[in-house]
């Protein structure tokens, strides 16, 4: 048996599932907003499954950034409190074991890759646009981490051949840097976005609405969000050719992606023809937490 968890912003969310990936049990709790609150959660879960079903042969968990490989020390979360800290090494210690920790994007990545929308494929690249933007990259089955264990990290590349009108209608990305994806592609980031252009206070949701019910605003606001899309995707496209692109997080909802996305990106691809599939997860949101269980 092997335990997956996926350790969010607000919630922390963990699977029990045998070798043939059948789900056993599943128990979300609330995420606690600081370093030990995070730590004592994610203890509390694994004794929880144990106590009920004996010890497993895995915990793998999916965590928000990722650890740095030169200090072994958390880095790039969004989950602030987790940055500098080293958790993997204090959870090994609180629960006396080895685990597998990975960032979440990764974990999504490889539940799509092992028996999800990507299964049938070699190269997969799983993106998340959710509260944030990442992705990770899936070879045969494999999470590549990269040199610096920042592969899939495209949510922080500046988004590409930014007009003047759209460098005024976003805000400062959290890390620090001006026109990343994730502040045009994140559910807050295009919100956001529209509210500064057309002073409104709408959110992600009645931002769709209004484009199903036809309003020009956000009719344009969708258009132009699938634009920014397949422009961010093209950067990746060019570089790593995927087999397949699987959307997650809350963002690939919107079924007008579904329907544009093709079209759109073929303007920004440098090829004469684009085959790379572009489509929604298998699993929903339980692709983090079943990609963590599988990390091992």
């Amino acid at each position: 048996m092997k335990i997956g968890i996926d350790l969010g912003g607000t919630k922390t969310e963990a699977i029990l599932i045998d070798q043939e990936g059948k789900e056993l049990k599943r128990k979300r709790i609330k995420t606690e907003k600081n370093y030990k609150g995070t730590i004592n959660g994610i203890v509390s879960i694994v004794k929880n499954f144990e106590s009920e079903f004996g010890n497993c042969s895995s915990v793998g968990i999916g965590m928000p950034g990722a650890v740095s490989l030169d200090s072994a020390l958390v880095k790039n979360a969004n989950s602030i409190w987790l940055n500098g800290r080293p958790l993997k090494k204090d959870l090994e210690l609180k629960l006396n074991r080895s685990i597998n920790l990975e960032n979440d994007a990764n974990c999504f990545a490889l539940s799509e890759a092992v028996d999800g929308a990507g299964k049938d494929e070699k190269v997969v690249f799983g993106v998340i646009i959710g509260t944030g933007v990442g992705g990770g990259v899936v070879v045969n089955k494999n999470v590549l981490q990269g040199k610096n264990n920042i592969c899939g990290e495209w949510g922080h590349i500046t988004l590409p051949n930014k007009t003047d009108d759209e460098k005024k209608y976003v805000n400062k990305c959290y890390c620090g840097k001006n026109g990343c994806i994730e502040t045009y592609l994140s559910g807050p980031g295009f919100s956001s976005s529209f509210n500064l252009r057309y002073s409104e206070d709408y959110d992600t949701h009645e931002i769709i609405k209004g484009c199903e019910e036809n309003d020009k605003n956000c009719r344009e606001a969708i258009n132009r969000y699938i634009d920014h899309l397949a422009r961010g995707l093209s950067i990746v496209c060019n570089i790593l050719d995927p087999d397949i692109i699987v959307l997650g997080g809350g963002m690939s909802n919107i079924d007008f992606i579904y329907e544009q996305i093709d079209d759109a990106i073929k303007k920004y691809i440098f090829s004469d023809f684009f085959h790379t599939k572009i489509v929604e997860n298998m699993h929903g949101d339980s692709g983090g937490v079943r990609g963590a269980a599988w990390l091992s």
